[in-house]
């Protein structure tokens, strides 16, 4: 009976040293994980080196461009074109394959994946109304981008299922499926249901980030509140209160905006080139 309960206790043992090792090795990956997010400083996990992330978003990209279809107001492309390259130029990272394109859907939406490739739907462009306004959604979603928010989201859905074998199961080497994760978490999937939404710290952290971008690029950043609720005002059927849904109200969102004003009204007064509200964007033919 002694030997008995020896080996049972050994055997105890030996699993309380594999589960405390494990939980040991999740907290060192957790704990080497963690950066900050430029312009904010707010410290971050990240469990997925941002090479990788950048591949995903060029694989995802192709994708986009097979899928979607362009638009053809040239127009367009050429605003969406110069608002993004001079957002490009102030937003720190001269190692992203920038481009820009325009998408001929309805949909008032639009995207930046990792390593710079951003996408501008025409639904969302008569909320724009101008550069500026063009300015105020490409710059939240380039926001997001350099925040890395999409590699966050992934990176705190691994952690969470850490026991479960979750980093096989999202990091296999299957290309459709790393296609479908980068798309997912940074909101260029098309399909209804599958846009995975930003938390409200995300989408209130890009909003900051891309009220500094466009000042920085010499768009007045004043047009940021009143974009958004304008684009709360046009959006169709009635939006959930914001405790039951993931993304800050449009009026909190304006409301914050204005509170960061100075700080922006000073960046854009700094700017090389003020170009205020810039060229109004034209109705389509």
């Amino acid at each position: 009976m002694n030997a008995v309960f020896k080996r049972q206790s050994l055997r105890s043992l030996i699993v309380c040293c594999t589960l405390l090792i494990g939980m040991f090795s999740g907290l060192l990956t957790l704990i080497s994980g963690c950066q900050t997010v430029p312009m904010t400083e707010r410290r971050q996990l990240l469990l997925m080196s941002e090479e990788s992330e950048n591949e995903m978003g060029l694989a995802a990209w192709s994708e986009v461009l097979e899928q979607e279809k362009p638009s053809t107001n040239q127009d367009w492309a050429a605003m969406v074109r110069r608002v993004g390259e001079r957002i490009a130029a102030v937003a720190g990272r001269p190692d992203f394959e920038w481009e820009f394109r325009v998408i001929d859907s309805d949909s008032m939406n639009a995207f930046c994946l990792p390593g710079g490739k951003v996408a501008v739907y025409t639904g969302i462009l008569p909320v724009c109304r101008d550069e500026a306004g063009l300015a105020v959604v490409m710059s939240h979603e380039v926001g997001h981008a350099i925040a890395r928010h999409g590699g966050e989201r992934m990176s705190y859905q691994t952690a969470q299922n850490l026991g479960k074998s979750a980093i096989g199961m999202v990091m296999q080497n299957q290309k459709e499926q790393k296609q479908l994760i980068v798309m997912t978490a940074y909101g260029a999937a098309s399909e209804y249901g599958v846009i995975l939404p930003y938390s409200r710290r995300h989408e209130l952290e890009a909003d900051g980030i891309g009220l500094k971008l466009m000042a920085q690029a010499g768009y007045d950043p004043s047009v940021a509140p009143e974009f958004w609720e304008r684009f709360s005002s046009m959006k169709q059927g009635e939006s959930p209160m914001e405790f039951l849904s993931t993304h800050p109200s449009d009026a909190r969102r304006a409301a914050a905006l204005r509170e960061q004003l100075p700080a922006a009204m000073t960046a854009y007064k700094a700017a090389a080139t003020q170009y205020g509200t810039g060229e109004a964007i034209a109705a389509a033919e």
